[in-house]
């Protein structure tokens, strides 16, 4: 049996360093015949450990009635997530927010008017029972049984969203687990969010940071991001700002490893206030952190989805049920980096690059602390000053830049000397321009195979075994630059472009490959699938064992097999007929004709300028989604390929108190219309005889 814990630095897995991804995957909120194929898709994107809250209201929404059905069956999402050789955080709350009706609390426990999140009696019999639930649910699937359990999140963000805090507060959390233990939800890692003044009660604490803030209650633009500087403040002061912002951290730092378990994937936008996170926001962020220590890049959401449909309510966040903000009623899309249809989006492909290197390189980088010159804190608003951080442990480490701050420009640095000092010794990297937008990372005195990398202006991504052969893929847009100490012997370099990085997929057990294509690939329980949305090229290392169904191989380009899509015209995004169906002073609905489509997924993408706009399918409400300025894309595999629906876009008026990025045309002060509708297909390919 494997053993899980930790060092005051890092995570262990059977005593040595351990550097997972975590990826947010809420089972309740996707379909669950899905839900094996979404694993698959997180686990290309580098994830190794899934968290998922067991949310209160969705299981118990009618007092002892509980319902593990369907999209909320709980044992056959455990299952397959050990099926897909994969690992399991679960967030047990009792309280867990996750932008559900009364932070996942059911509405009779309020109803009942005990003092909640206290050890009153009455309040821990209630949570007892439902830990007790949930221990019969996992029975048999805790990592101590050979499952895929290995740790729970007692509460969320207690003593900084509600709570007590002080002595009355740690308590609170060293009673919720030890009635965890009681009921049988024995792990090896029990884990509480420690920003902002959270109480912890001795776990092992979690951090989060996002890129913006849109439970924010400000419509205005907000000040520079603390998450794009590299310092050794743990906190986002941004988080929970519609509470009232509390800072500081109630645990000695010294004692625990620096853990994101809510590093901001995306963005689940309200009502008032709807930023639009995009692929280098989060990218940035998460170099930032890891050059700040990070040793956990856990995020939340990598997966988007949709909240169920309650029995008595709907079920999302709402002023109405008391909280501070408005959210659709359907869409918990999150701009995540898989999509609330399951769409793989840029921002899985940006993350991937720092995935991809903590599963070849990570246990190395555990072990290196970060080296701080001084300056425990750089400052977001000084845009001309470069952000560098060093990770190193004797002479191997890390250079990390960031050059980047969301919603503002930065200074380039146009032939820029990099340094890093040494103890007796200047590493000098080549000059090279930083422009407003770049972050990454350089190695010094890395091991690459039996050599020793000394430097090099371009950065490692992976490595793959071929034969008794190692090659090592590093991507930059400049010159590599490399210096050596000592050539290697038993293994080869090669470059690539950082924009062919992003489309770097591994599959393969027995024998490795590296595949690039802007498609995507990803595990099945017999193979490889590609999903194609686009009908673009895919480059192989080695040599497949044949062509991809609708493919030719046309040679090689540089050390890839070359393999050209036989008829990419088809994948080509076709509008599709749309007329005004009713028109009210406030509110307009559009019928969408869908074409018959033989294709895995056919996805309608829609423009509109409005406030929100629903979707009706066989006249039932089946979506929303709150005007962005970007646009919305709904898969209808998941609604059965329906002929036609319907979209209804309500007015969205000019002196409106919100906040967005990108304003639509406004007409005598109001927006109110349909403005495209297109489908694409998406087909799934097998990769035949990779194993």
């Amino acid at each position: 049996m494997t053993n899980y814990s930790y060092t005051k630095d890092y995570l262990t897995r059977d005593g040595q360093p351990w550097f997972p991804v975590m990826g947010e995957f809420h089972y309740s909120r996707y379909p669950e015949n899905d839900w094996q194929e979404e694993l698959y898709k997180m686990k290309a994107g580098g994830v190794g450990i899934v968290a998922t809250y067991v949310i209160w209201i969705h299981h118990e929404e009618i007092e002892g009635e509980y319902d593990f059905s369907g999209s909320r069956d709980l044992r056959r999402f455990v299952e397959l997530i050990q099926k897909c050789g994969l690992k399991l955080f679960l967030r047990i709350g009792p309280w867990c927010h996750g932008e559900v009706r009364n932070g996942g609390f059911p509405d009779w426990l309020l109803q009942k008017g005990l003092p909640l999140r206290t050890d009153d009696a009455g309040y821990l019999n209630l949570v007892r029972r439902y830990y007790a639930e949930i221990a019969r649910q996992v029975d048999g699937l805790l990592a101590k049984d050979g499952g895929p359990i290995i740790g729970i999140q007692i509460e969320n963000e207690y003593g900084h969203c509600g709570g007590q805090n002080g002595e009355a507060g740690e308590q609170h959390m060293r009673t919720l687990t030890a009635l965890a233990r009681e009921v049988g939800l024995e792990v090896p890692l029990y884990t509480a969010t420690g920003w902002g003044g959270a109480v912890t009660g001795g776990l092992l604490p979690v951090m989060g940071g996002y890129c913006e803030a849109p439970w924010d209650q400000r419509t205005t633009k907000l000040e520079p991001n603390e998450n794009y500087i590299f310092t050794n403040d743990r906190s986002d002061p941004n988080i929970g700002s519609d509470y009232g912002k509390k800072n500081g951290i109630t645990y000695d730092i010294t004692a625990f490893p620096y853990l994101m378990a809510e590093l901001g994937g995306g963005l689940q936008v309200t009502h008032h206030r709807r930023p639009v996170a995009r692929a280098k926001d989060i990218g940035a962020m998460s170099l930032t952190k890891l050059g700040s220590g990070v040793n956990l890049l856990g995020y939340y959401m990598y997966h988007g989805g949709t909240n169920p449909k309650g029995k008595r309510t709907t079920l999302q966040e709402s002023r109405a049920s008391g909280y501070p903000n408005d959210l659709p009623v359907w869409s918990y899309d999150f701009s995540a980096p898989i999509r609330e249809y399951g769409q793989m989006s840029e921002t899985l492909n940006e993350i991937k690059l720092l995935a991809l290197f903590l599963q070849d390189f990570g246990r190395e980088l555990c072990e290196m602390n970060p080296v701080w010159d001084g300056t425990e804190k750089q400052n977001p608003e000084d845009f001309g000053a470069l952000r560098t951080a060093i990770r190193k442990k004797g002479r191997q480490g890390y250079l990390f830049v960031n050059n980047y701050q969301r919603s503002y420009a930065m200074n380039a640095h146009l032939q820029e000397c990099l340094r890093v000092e040494l103890e007796g010794e200047t590493i000098c990297y080549p000059p090279r321009d930083i422009q407003d937008g770049d972050f990454f990372f350089l190695p010094f005195y890395m091991p690459v195979g039996d050599g020793l990398l000394k430097s090099a202006l371009a950065t490692p991504l992976c490595r793959i075994l071929d034969g008794e052969k190692l090659v090592y893929l590093f991507y930059t847009d400049t010159e590599p630059c490399y210096v050596w100490e000592k050539q290697p012997s038993n293994a080869e370099v090669w470059t690539i472009s950082r924009k062919m990085a992003l489309h770097v997929w591994r599959a393969g057990a027995g024998k490795e490959y590296v595949l690039i294509t802007e498609e995507k690939v990803i595990e099945k329980e017999d193979g490889y699938t590609l999903l194609i949305r686009n009908g673009a090229d895919i480059r192989s290392y080695p040599e497949l064992p044949s062509p991809p169904d609708g493919y030719e191989a046309v040679g090689k380009d540089g050390a890839f097999y070359l393999y050209r899509s036989k008829n990419r015209a088809a994948f080509q995004p076709v509008s599709v007929p749309w007329r005004l169906k009713k028109d009210e002073n406030d509110k307009k609905r559009y019928e969408i004709e869908l074409p018959d489509v033989t294709c895995r997924d056919c996805f309608l993408r829609v423009d509109f300028a409005g406030d929100q706009a629903k979707l009706f399918v066989d006249g039932q409400e089946a979506g929303d989604w709150f005007y962005t300025g970007e646009t919305w894309e709904i898969g209808m595999k998941r609604f059965g390929f329906p002929k036609k629906v319907e979209i209804e876009i309500t007015a969205l008026y000019e002196n409106a108190p919100i906040f967005l990025e990108t304003k639509p045309e406004f007409m005598q002060g109001t927006a109110c219309r349909l403005e495209r509708a297109e489908v694409g297909i998406e087909l799934a390919v097998e990769l035949g005889g990779i194993r």
